[in-house]
């Protein structure tokens, strides 16, 4: 007769192999969806099945969290025997498997669109389950139910089959109980912490690839999930990236950004031109084929280079609208786990650029065909001070509308004519929508290809030939004469190029500023420093002989002793701090570099930088 005890074993084993092919099946379910972006990697078949062998530490040592419930439903199952340990753990195993379901639905359509796995920036999203829906397209949203459903289906037919246990008459002892915890619980105890070496395991033991779909693959997405959640609640008393002593990280941050003269270059010809910021909706340099992206894209664009001035080397500093928003109209870079902009509390602490302008009599408007609600970011925008907000309710119902809101020409239809009537100098800020997914825009496609980014780069040519558009038509307006315009991007988007999320290449985005204000001597000219979004609010307050000083992440790039330097960061914590002679990207969780390239009589210096913008960055933010 075999013992209870023995059988407990069993059970206890049989419950953790489950949850290792459960995670692997969830595994399989993403590298499947994701294939195509994985063969556009060109990695071998080798490398590609390597993310199941590196997934199993980090796999195994999630398995043993999951397995602290059975192991305590055992040891009650030794002391009052009956078949309802089968039961529940059937449950059990199906709650499990559930939640699992749900986190791989929730990555799928996340990873799409953020190239980071589940974390708990995304949770926060949640809050407002209609703005996450209406982010997919239907076709989507029914792939999405369908994995869930048949993932759901086979691992429950999986379980019954090999994985559900039997209970019969079995032999009991009263010393069984204390024998399976004293065996059981050091072993669980072992896995969690990932083995007996110095360091708990995290989600660096999964790394092994160069390219980052691979290792969102191998990464658990529940161990990564927990991690995010605890780091977020973690750094509440405590900056993680507090690297070197406060004041020595205060001073590097000051000498970047305190200019050894004061020689601005003037490029406009009036102090007080109106200004039209138009954001770019997730538009990569990649787009751009004077920035090295391919022909075809974008041609009005092209023909705008012409009479403005490009920047050549802009990047943005974060993946989000919402921190784009901050970068731009606050000066603030983004940060990693979360955005400031979903905190009211903290972004009441920040400068804003519309505040500035209302002060100089400026009328300011800011214009979505969308809802703003997504990012927190309409409560944001109205802190800023904005006179005028108009999104997508603020539309008639008869102009024509794509899943997200306004389609772009009729968003710059609008903003053309409230500007007719606007009492000059005037600020506008336009937002656009079309390169956003499900790219419901309603120009007939014309580019064939762009492999998995084809239906990017048409919404991105649809929204090049309603800024073409835009511009033919306002510059028969008497306002234009007196106005500058300032085309940037929020964020970078992944592109025809797949590079990868943690690269500079990933992050570059165009920025051109145009207009009859501009000298005639900088008009066409293209300005090759660095520069970060956060910089356009010094910049321009410099050119109008507005006060700056609270932008104190902003610098003036027209000033000729500006101190080049671009900086990005990521939700799991990546640094990247570019100088005109090096950079570095880092994995900052792990202290882990991916890529660098820096001299070698100021790598030290350029790493120490890097180092220093960020704690003092996110000091401040912990400040606020």
């Amino acid at each position: 007769m075999k013992t209870s005890l023995a059988k407990a074993f069993i059970i206890l084993i049989k419950q953790f192999l489950w949850f290792i092919l459960l995670f692997a099946m969830a595994r399989l379910v993403f590298m499947v969806v994701y294939s195509g972006m994985i063969i556009s990697t060109g990695a071998g078949l080798t490398e590609v099945l390597s993310a199941f062998v590196y997934a199993l530490h980090l796999d195994a040592a999630t398995a043993c969290y999951l397995v602290i419930i059975p192991f305590l439903s055992l040891v009650v199952w030794l002391l009052i025997s009956g078949n309802w340990i089968r039961h529940f753990l059937f449950w059990y195993s199906c709650f499990i498997s559930l939640a699992i379901a749900l986190m791989l639905g929730g990555e799928l359509g996340l990873y799409s669109e953020w190239k980071t796995k589940l974390n708990y920036k995304a949770l926060m999203y949640l809050r407002h389950p209609s703005e996450v829906f209406n982010s997919i397209s239907t076709w989507q949203f029914i792939l999405w139910f369908v994995v869930i459903a048949l993932f759901m289906f086979l691992v429950v037919q999986v379980y019954r089959r090999w994985f559900a246990i039997r209970i019969h008459v079995l032999k009991r002892r009263w010393w069984y109980i204390p024998v399976f915890i004293v065996l059981a619980a050091p072993c669980i105890g072992l896995g969690l912490r990932g083995g007996i070496q110095e360091i708990p395991i995290n989600q660096s033991a999964s790394f092994y690839s160069t390219h980052g779909v691979l290792n969102a693959a191998s990464v658990n997405t529940t161990f990564n999930l927990y991690i995010s959640i605890f780091e977020n609640r973690a750094f509440l008393d405590k900056n993680p990236y507090e690297i070197m002593p406060r004041q020595k990280a205060e001073a590097a941050v000051k000498r970047i950004f305190t200019p050894l003269c004061d020689s601005t270059q003037t490029i406009l010809t009036t102090r007080r031109p109106n200004v039209v910021l138009i954001i770019l909706e997730s538009w990569s340099a990649d787009l751009i084929e004077s920035l090295g992206g391919d022909p075809g894209i974008t041609p009005e664009f092209a023909k705008l280079e012409k009479k403005g001035i490009l920047f050549g080397q802009a990047y943005a500093g974060g993946s989000r609208s919402e921190q784009g928003m901050a970068a731009l109209f606050s000066g603030f870079p983004p940060h990693p786990f979360t955005s400031i902009t979903v905190q009211p509390d903290k972004y009441s602490r920040l400068a804003s650029l519309p505040a500035v302008m209302n002060k100089a009599d400026y009328a300011t408007s800011y214009y979505f065909g969308g809802q703003l609600i997504y990012g927190n970011i309409k409560s944001y925008i109205m802190f800023t001070g904005f006179h005028k907000i108009v999104e997508m309710d603020g539309f008639d119902a008869s102009v024509p509308r794509g899943k997200l809101g306004i389609h772009d020409q009729y968003t710059l239809d609008r903003l053309l004519t409230d500007l007719d009537k606007e009492k000059q100098p005037f600020f506008s800020s336009l937002f656009t929508l079309s390169t956003h997914s499900p790219y419901d825009q309603p120009m007939e496609e014309k580019l064939n290809w762009g492999g998995n980014e084809r239906h990017y780069i048409n919404s991105a040519n649809y929204t090049d030939w309603c800024l073409g558009r835009f511009f033919n038509e306002a510059s028969s307006k008497p306002w234009y004469a007196n106005t500058l315009f300032i085309l940037v991007a929020d964020h970078s988007h992944n592109s025809y190029r797949n590079w990868d999320p943690k690269t500079f290449e990933y992050h570059h985005i165009p920025m051109l500023w145009i207009g009859d204000v501009i000298k005639p001597e900088w008009r066409g000219k293209r300005f090759d420093k660095l520069v970060s979004q956060t910089d356009i609010a010094a910049t321009l307050l410099h050119q109008l002989r507005l006060p700056d000083t609270a932008f104190v992440w902003s610098r003036d790039v027209f000033n000729k002793c500006y101190d080049e330097a671009a900086y990005h960061a990521m939700d799991d914590g990546v640094l990247g701090w570019k100088r005109p002679d090096g950079y570095f990207i880092e994995m900052m969780a792990f202290r882990k570099t991916f890529a660098e390239d820096l001299p070698p009589q100021r790598a030290d210096s350029i790493r120490s930088e890097g180092y220093a913008f960020l704690q003092v960055l996110f000091q401040q933010y912990l400040d606020f």
